[in-house]
This record gives structure tokens, sequence and C-alpha cells, in this order.
């Protein structure tokens, strides 16, 4: 079978925590990264490497500042948030929605009023 490949290129586990750090906290140098780390934290040039990465990958930005590099995010956490649960759900769910709900209902992580919410979006984006 042949992976159709995806406009936008995967991140991996340490991108995502880089990216949800910027989000998070705005524009660091990569030291100020290294020190949001918990124990044991990896090592700066890793950091750095794994940074550079995702500004390749057009997802961060930076600006010179007295010789350093300050990066920010360029991306916005939307643009990931739909195919990471797409992933979710083909991956732990055999690729059904209902189930990856029914889960969350039986574990009680959502409420009656939330379900409603879903109900009424659905509702109004096919009548759209």
């Amino acid at each position: 079978m042949v992976r159709k490949k995806s406009s936008t290129p995967r991140l991996t586990e340490r991108e995502t925590e880089i990216m949800q750090m910027l989000w998070e906290k705005g524009p660091l140098f990569v030291r100020e990264m290294v020190t949001h780390y918990p124990d044991p934290k990896p090592h700066f040039n890793t950091v750095s490497t794994t940074v550079r990465i995702l500004e390749n990958k057009g997802y961060v930005g930076h600006e010179s500042v007295a010789g350093s590099f300050r990066y920010h995010a360029v991306a916005e956490p939307a643009d990931f948030a739909g195919r990471s649960l797409a992933g979710v759900i083909r991956s732990f769910f055999r690729g059904s929605a209902a189930a990856a709900v029914s889960a969350l209902v039986e574990e009680e992580k959502i409420s009656v009023d939330e379900l409603k919410q879903i109900i009424e979006m659905v509702e109004k984006h096919k009548s759209e």
C-alpha cells in the first residue's frame, strides 16, 4: 500500500516539545529552552539542532539579538491539531471518531454539555 505524502511534515516528539514551549512561553533562546526541560535536561546542541530542523521546516523563525538567535513559533497549534487527532483516531480507534468519543465518555473525560456542543457544531457544519 502506498501512503499519500502529507503536505506538512510530521513532528517528532522532541520537535513537538519545542513547539509547545514556544507557543506557551513565546520567543526563547536555546539556552532558555534547555532550562524549561525537566531533569535530565537535553544537551544544548540537541535542542539547537532540533530548533534548526523546525526552522528548515518553516515552523520556527528567529531574530538576531546581541549575536544570538531568539526563536519564535511561526506555525500555529491549529496547524497540527487536526492531523494529530486524526492520527490518534486512526492508530488507536481503527479510524472511528465515534469510538474515540465513546472512550472519552467511558472515562468521563467529556461532559454531556460538551457532547451537546459537538452535536450542534456538526449540525451547523452540515447546514452550511
